[in-house]
């Protein structure tokens, strides 16, 4: 698999932990994600993991390691700015940003950060 592949597989996978971190996926952020995507170049490979993931109802939690993971073996790349514009418009998508969804947001924030200090520090 490419690195852009594995990098929006991971995009997805991190859009299905935000939308379910509340329990379930809403229409509204769903509807969210589609728009936004709608003109980005790997908007099908983002949508085709996110919907794997909604279809499979995976553990969010192993999700989001298996993310992370990807995350960190593609290392650092300017697309997570975008990845983090759409996670915060899906987020408010259903009335406002839940404290479970700013949670996801926050975690992967820290720990992206965390782990690419690191490569600097070694």
């Amino acid at each position: 698999m490419s690195t852009n592949t594995e990098l929006y597989d991971a995009f997805g996978e991190l859009i299905y932990v935000l939308a379910k971190a509340d329990g379930q996926i809403q229409p509204e952020e769903k509807a969210t994600l589609e728009h936004i995507l709608q003109s980005h170049p790997w908007s099908k490979e983002i949508l085709w993991s996110f919907n794997y993931e909604s279809g499979k109802d995976n553990d969010v939690e192993d999700t989001y390691q298996k993310m992370l993971q990807k995350c960190i073996e593609v290392g650092h790349n300017p697309e997570y700015e975008f990845m983090l514009e759409v996670l915060e418009a899906v987020a408010k998508s259903s009335i406002e940003l839940d404290e479970q969804e700013k949670a996801v947001i926050d975690r992967f924030k820290s720990d992206l950060t965390t782990e690419f200090s690191k490569r600097f520090e070694s």
